[in-house]
C-alpha cells in the first residue's frame, strides 16, 4: 500500500460511485462482522450502493460533502457528511460516514479524511463537528478520542436490528480537526 503522501483526498463525482461501493462495502465487511448481523453484511451489493451513491451525488445539495481518497491502486476511503441547521442541534456539521480499507489503514488517512471535511466545513462557517459510531466499535472510538472528540450521547440505532447503540462524538472547535 502506498504512503499518505501518495494518495490524493478530492472532492467526489457521480463518476465515482462505483469506487464509493466498493469501499464501502468492503470497509463494512471488513469492520462490522460480530458488530451487525452477517447475513446483513453478505447481502450488500455494491451495484445497490453504487446507484445510491450516483443519486446523492447527482443531487447534491450546498453544503454536503463527500470526499474520496484514492491512490494508485484506486479508491481506498472516504468520507460523507453534511452542514446542520436547525435549533437544537449537537454541532454544526456532521460527518456521516467516514470509511478506509483495512490495507490502507495506519498511515494516517482516516485522519486526513477527517480533517479534510472539518476543512471545507469550516470554510462554509462551521464551527464544531459531530459524527456517530457504533457503541460496540471500540477501534473507532478509540481512533475519534485520540483525535480529540468528546462522547456525549448514547442512541439506539436503526436499521440492524435491535440492541446496537451508537455513541455521538463532538468536537466543539473544528479548528482542532483541521490542523
Amino acid at each position: 500500500m502506498e504512503g499518505l503522501l501518495d494518495i490524493a483526498i478530492v472532492p467526489a463525482g457521480p463518476g465515482d460511485a462505483a469506487d464509493l461501493a466498493r469501499v464501502h462495502v468492503k470497509s463494512w465487511r471488513e469492520t462490522y462482522p460480530g458488530l451487525l448481523p452477517q447475513a446483513y453484511l453478505s447481502a450488500m451489493r455494491p451495484q445497490v450502493h453504487a446507484r445510491r451513491f450516483y443519486r446523492a451525488l447527482m443531487r447534491a445539495k450546498p453544503g454536503e460533502v463527500t470526499l474520496i481518497a484514492e491512490g494508485a491502486e484506486g479508491a481506498v476511503g472516504y468520507a460523507a457528511g453534511t452542514l446542520l441547521t436547525g435549533e437544537g442541534r449537537a454541532a454544526d456539521a456532521e460527518v456521516h460516514t467516514l470509511y478506509v480499507l483495512r490495507a490502507a489503514q495506519g498511515a494516517g488517512l482516516g485522519r486526513a479524511l477527517l480533517a479534510a471535511s472539518a476543512r471545507v466545513f469550516a470554510a462554509e462557517g462551521a464551527k464544531s463537528l459531530m459524527l456517530f459510531v457504533l457503541s460496540g466499535n471500540h477501534k473507532a472510538r478509540g481512533f475519534y478520542e485520540h483525535l480529540g472528540g468528546e462522547a456525549f450521547a448514547e442512541v439506539a440505532s436503526n436499521g440492524w436490528g435491535e440492541g446496537l447503540m451508537e455513541t455521538a462524538y463532538r468536537w466543539p472547535d473544528i479548528g482542532t480537526l483541521v490542523g
